[in-house]
């Protein structure tokens, strides 16, 4: 663990409790006197606290002091990800925040299962505790957005992901790139494309469109 996340992380006192108590005390052992740094993933700080007391359940953090130390890529990258399984979409987002994504949009594509809902709240669970693991400083922004269409009327300048694009390129660029789902965009979105820049993946493989995640985020970002 590089850090521990708290969303009061900079005030003069804190408690923690609950998991993150048992984490700090049950697992990592730590002890009252020690220094442990906390980060609030709104900003760029570490935070540095001392253990005051530890109670049967609580324990109070006195603050010491902070420190800036920014650990993002410098390629911002955000992805539009067209709606797959939410469980696919948990296995995969931690890889995502470790490779440093900036942003997923979740699109519901033409071919997206409307059923699908996204559960933002476990999401941010999954990438506070990746967060902690890699280091990453600042929170991966998360939206919903209706359609391909919306999608590219939100971010004009996207390029898209698809079939006979030409290779996609190691940038060192800011970019947003849409990603369809399972089958492919439609015929009605591929026409939305005629005037985009499309990228394809360098693979006579088909690939997962969560495959296809990891594969442009670590192409484009390391």
């Amino acid at each position: 663990m590089q850090f521990l996340y708290h969303p009061d992380a900079g005030l003069p006192d804190i408690t923690i409790e609950g998991e993150a108590y048992r984490y700090i005390f049950k697992v990592r052992r730590h002890r009252e006197g020690e220094r442990i740094a906390l980060r609030n993933l709104l900003n760029d700080y570490l935070y540095f606290y001392r253990i005051d007391r530890v109670g049967r359940r609580e324990a109070e953090l006195t603050f010491l002091e902070k420190e800036e130390r920014v650990v993002m890529p410098e390629t911002p990258l955000h992805l539009g990800w067209c709606v797959v399984d939410p469980k696919t979409v948990e296995k995969t987002l931690p890889a995502l925040n470790e490779l440093g994504v900036e942003k997923i949009s979740f699109v519901y594509c033409d071919r997206s299962q409307k059923s699908f809902r996204i559960d933002f709240e476990r999401l941010k669970r999954i990438l506070i505790n990746s967060s902690q693991q890699c280091g990453r400083s600042r929170m991966m922004e998360l939206e919903i957005v209706d359609s391909a269409a919306g999608f590219l009327k939100e971010y004009p300048k996207s390029a898209i992901l698809d079939f006979g694009g030409r290779p996609l390129p190691c940038e060192r660029e800011g970019v947003s790139l849409l990603v369809g789902c399972e089958g492919g965009f439609s015929d009605a979105e591929r026409k939305l494309f005629e005037n985009r820049t499309i990228y394809g993946l360098d693979t006579p493989l088909v690939l997962r469109s969560e495959s296809a995640m990891v594969a442009v985020a670590s192409r484009w970002i390391l």
